[in-house]
């Protein structure tokens, strides 16, 4: 997985796995050694029957057929042992219980061999398509370090509503980051199309506004293109950023987008949008405008953008995360590690965990950078 891109914490462990393939060679093992080393009077063999149940959860159809069979030889060694009548209707009865719950284990292994198989082809489309709409970012672009943060709301997505950006042009390097109302697959195709047009745009508009105008176009041309989709209905917060490579400033537009937090020192501020300007796909509401912000930003300094799915994640009295207080905490920490400590208190403050997209970038330019 790319760097700044996380999985949901409570994927499968390779430990739990393993411990499920070994579980039905376990009970085989305890169920025939505790039916020796007992009294006859208590049966243990019946025991046998679940290890091909619980073969089907872990292991191939050949596989959960075989330790069916194991334990129809297990059950069979018993009976020899135990000088039992080979027609014995009780033995008869197990070996047949036995079969036939075999027999449901391999069809149950089947049907989940083939989710399992259709899961690893999403998952090879999903990584795909990560990579074509959110691309990674390098690690460095012009003068500055880029450490990214970034966690679908779904339990197995790559991508959600929240998207980001940063490109190096001709003297500058543009940043993008942004959250689209909602979620789903309309949210990850309304982000898909902001982010091809900012794209398409960033070489060549003039500043941040033009640019901020062309993603409101490129929304409006998409609706007009297909009036039934999804995207056409749904706006987006933007923040837009451009770190000029002469100059020890930042300039910044917000299209409805929480306000970033700057660090100089030990000092965390929130960066103040005198007029912010409606979210993309709302400027038709009212006389369209762009005020663009400029901000100090030199040598040690960082930015933090981020989405809502930061900044609104409540704890079990309904209590908003507190970034500011954080941030402030961690002006010491490397700026590579404050993604991982971001994430981490994050999941542990939110109650439940994650429930919405989360994107988090922080810019920082190194002392050495001039």
């Amino acid at each position: 997985m790319p760097a700044g891109l996380r999985a949901r914490p409570d994927a499968p462990t390779r430990t739990q796995f393993n411990l499920g393939r070994a579980l039905p060679f376990l009970v085989l093992a305890v169920a025939f050694v505790a039916d020796l080393l007992t009294p006859d009077r208590d049966r243990f063999d019946r025991l046998l029957v679940a290890a091909p149940a619980l073969a089907a959860v872990t292991w191939s159809v050949p596989w959960t057929i075989a330790i069916g069979v194991l334990a129809v030889v297990a059950r069979l060694v018993l009976s020899l042992i135990r000088g039992e009548f080979a027609a014995a209707p009780e033995l008869v009865t197990n070996l047949t219980v036995i079969a036939g719950v075999t027999a449901a284990a391999a069809w149950v292994s089947r049907v989940r061999t083939r989710y399992e198989r259709d899961m690893r082809e999403l998952t090879a489309v999903a990584e795909v398509v990560q990579r074509v709409v959110l691309r990674p970012l390098p690690a460095h672009l012009g003068r500055f370090d880029l450490h990214l943060l970034y966690v679908a709301a779904a339990a197995k997505a790559r991508i959600g509503g929240d998207f980001y950006e940063a490109v190096r042009i001709p003297g500058a390097v543009r940043i993008m980051l942004g959250d689209v109302q909602g979620k789903g697959l309309g949210a990850v195709e309304t982000a898909s199309v902001l982010l091809g047009s900012f794209r398409a745009a960033v070489d060549d508009a003039a500043d941040l506004a033009a640019l901020a105008d062309r993603l409101d176009e490129g929304l409006a041309r998409y609706g007009a293109w297909d009036p039934d989709s999804d995207a056409a209905e749904r706006f987006a917060t933007v923040v837009l950023v451009e770190l000029p490579d002469g100059e020890d400033i930042a300039r910044l537009l917000s299209c409805g987008h929480p306000a970033p937090l700057l660090q100089r020192g030990g000092e965390v501020e929130l960066v103040h949008f005198a007029d912010p300007s409606l979210p993309v796909n709302l400027a038709g509401l009212a006389d369209s405008h762009h005020r663009i912000e400029e901000v100090p930003f030199g040598p040690g300094d960082r930015m933090l953008l981020y989405t809502d799915g930061v900044s609104e994640t409540r704890d079990r009295t309904g209590t908003f995360y507190p970034l500011e207080l954080r941030l402030r905490g961690w002006v010491r920490e490397p700026a590579e590690e404050v993604p991982d400590l971001l994430h981490k208190d994050l999941t542990d403050y939110g109650a439940g965990g994650l429930d919405d997209d989360v994107a988090a970038l922080l810019v920082a330019l190194p002392r050495a950078s001039r």
